[in-house]
């Protein structure tokens, strides 16, 4: 089992920025990589970013790419979010996944654990 937890989130003016933290417990070691999502009121969960465990790769969707930088601090077991340049269309809850071994890294179904999510409100 993994545990998440997230923090960081909150109300932020478009422009400003934001670090989401998600803390991982448990059987963190078999977690091939991690992501972070999001989903807004009616609308589906979607993919934000994702790093590999090991090496550090990194993989973003398309609308946050060159403002949004995923990065992880292995001794402390944590995963982070760094939002710039944020915008009112990026409001929604986030949330960090974990448990992925393998398929398609920007679908939900890939990730095992999930934390509760964190609220981000981003205003105009």
């Amino acid at each position: 089992q993994v545990q998440l937890v997230e923090s960081g989130g909150g109300l932020v003016q478009a422009g400003g920025s934001l670090r989401l933290s998600c803390a991982a417990s448990g059987r963190t070691f078999s977690s091939y990589a991690m992501g972070w999502f999001r989903q807004a009121p009616g609308k589906e969960r979607e993919f934000v970013a994702a790093i590999r465990w090991i090496g550090g790769s990194t993989y973003y969707a398309g609308s946050v790419k060159g403002r949004f930088t995923i990065s992880r601090d292995n001794a402390k077991n944590t995963l982070y979010l760094q939002m710039n340049s944020l915008k009112p269309e990026d409001t929604a809850v986030y949330f960090c996944a974990a448990g992925y071994s393998g398929g398609d890294y920007y679908l939900p179904r890939e990730y095992d654990y999930w934390g509760q999510g964190t609220q981000v409100t981003v205003s105009s």
